[in-house]
């Protein structure tokens, strides 16, 4: 059985900074990395030009030639910078279930066994006639896969919400859901970390959400620590996604789970904003996260998360200084 920790296939991407403090684009073969920098600026540059460099790659890949180094030895950044960053909301079909039950539960009254089928009868309908709930996230909450989270001043209940993510490797507007895959270079890890109590404003009750302020603290958005290539990762809607706090499984489901699979997440998205190679969207989130528990993230805490094939993050909590 393949390690779920080691990134499937024979070579992954990333961006890494060495001792000497330069980043540079670089092709993961094992305990090694090819630095590409010699032959693209960046990543992103060549999922622009996906079709040409997924063939040129594997040769690399293969090839002594280059310059190499330890991947022990560098730091690793997020893989890629995207040009937009599109996120997936409650969509996760125990996740959702979850909540809607609660709130019947406390809100209206309904014994567990009613609201638990009453909000199951819920996703049914919204699987069959329903659409994706999407927002946009910054560039500027990213950060690498073992860097630590810093915890704003402000807020007090910030959450994890581990996902999948996909990178776009063609440009396309109105994609139907029968070609959508076609338009996925790859997979990445991301953690959609969010501050639950500057989610709602008070002030502006009628405006719902602040997606702005609750999910894009600086390094509220670990991403990495490759981009695995599509053609390796096998079937998507088949990876179990893991998070551990402190230890402690919280976060532990099949992307089967999904209400909406990346054909009808890449078709609905596609409806409004034209998407671009190294375009992120991320998939949603399954249940487990620390709202769930009644437990969220303090100074000191460790968050190790997985996703087969894709490798694993960890990262450490400390607060703002």
């Amino acid at each position: 059985m393949p390690d779920p920790l080691t990134p499937a296939g024979p070579f992954a991407l990333g961006t890494f900074r060495s001792s000497a403090g330069v980043a540079f684009p670089g092709l993961v073969t094992g305990a090694r990395v090819r630095d590409l920098s010699d032959l693209v600026p960046s990543v992103r540059a060549l999922v622009e030009d996906w079709d040409t460099w997924l063939p040129r790659l594997d040769g690399l890949a293969r090839s002594a030639d280059g310059a190499w180094h330890d991947l022990a030895a560098l730091c690793v950044l997020p893989p890629l910078e995207p040009g937009q960053i599109l996120q997936s909301g409650a969509n996760y079909r125990k996740h959702v279930v979850d909540l809607v039950a609660a709130e019947k539960e406390s809100v209206h009254g309904a014994t567990p066994e009613e609201a638990r089928a009453d909000a199951e009868k819920m996703m049914d309908e919204r699987i069959r006639s329903g659409v994706p709930y999407v927002f946009l996230g910054s560039t500027r909450a990213m950060c690498g896969p073992y860097d630590d989270i810093v915890l704003p001043a402000l807020g007090e209940q910030h959450d994890w919400e581990l996902e999948l993510a996909l990178v776009i490797g063609r440009k396309g507007r109105d994609i139907p859901a029968g070609e959508a895959m076609s338009y996925v270079a790859g997979y990445t890890i991301c953690n959609d970390l969010t501050t639950r109590d500057r989610l709602y404003r008070p002030d502006l009750k009628a405006i719902g959400t602040d997606w702005f302020t609750a999910k894009n603290a600086d390094t509220f958005l670990p991403t990495g620590p490759f981009l695995v290539p599509a053609a390796f990762v096998g079937d998507p809607d088949d990876l179990r996604i893991t998070l551990r706090h402190n230890g402690v499984v919280r976060q532990d489901e099949s992307t089967k789970d999904m209400i909406f699979d990346i054909p009808r997440l890449i078709a609905y998205v596609s409806t409004t904003t034209t998407l671009h190679p190294g375009d992120l969207l991320l998939t949603g989130s399954p249940a487990g996260n620390g709202a769930h528990w009644g437990v969220f993230l303090k100074p000191g805490d460790v968050l190790e998360a997985e996703i087969t094939g894709l490798g694993h993050q960890r990262n450490t909590v400390r607060s703002q200084p």
